[in-house]
């Protein structure tokens, strides 16, 4: 049923992504498929640029790597059917674009309760689901 299965994952909150993970395994183990969990740094700001060591960006990465394959190895999905990439810039922006590089049909996400700020201005959830190009699965927690 789904051969490629995408689960975005917010780092600082792990366990708001449990759920997420859980059901993308489930998925993946009933339609021999493969999961693919990515994780957003958001680009560090101009004005902050200065105070931060020069490789600052790299070591944020490394770290956000690091902490994938922990996430990965703790999921209990098989390694040869589980990878994962870190990317860097606006989160929905680079959610839609790994979902279309390796030709994801499916997202699973969790997602906060919607507050009336969301309502306005609209969630990163919330504009994965309307511009996403495959099926998208929001788990809530």
């Amino acid at each position: 049923m789904f051969k490629s299965i995408l689960v975005p994952i917010d780092l600082a909150d792990t366990d708001l992504a449990k759920p997420a993970i859980e059901t993308a395994a489930s998925l993946s183990r009933y339609s021999s498929g493969v999961v693919r969990l990515l994780n957003v740094m958001p680009l560090t700001p101009v004005m902050l640029a200065e105070y931060v060591p020069p490789d600052f960006d790299t070591q944020q990465r490394q770290s956000a790597e690091e902490a994938l394959i922990i996430v990965a190895r703790e999921s209990g999905i098989e390694a040869s059917r589980i990878s994962s990439i870190v990317r860097q810039g606006g989160i929905y922006h680079e959610i839609l674009g790994e979902a279309s590089d390796v030709g994801a049909d499916l997202i699973v996400m969790t997602s906060h309760r919607p507050s009336m700020q969301s309502y306005f201005l609209g969630s990163n959830a919330g504009h994965v689901v309307r511009y996403a190009k495959c099926s998208v699965l929001v788990v809530r927690h």
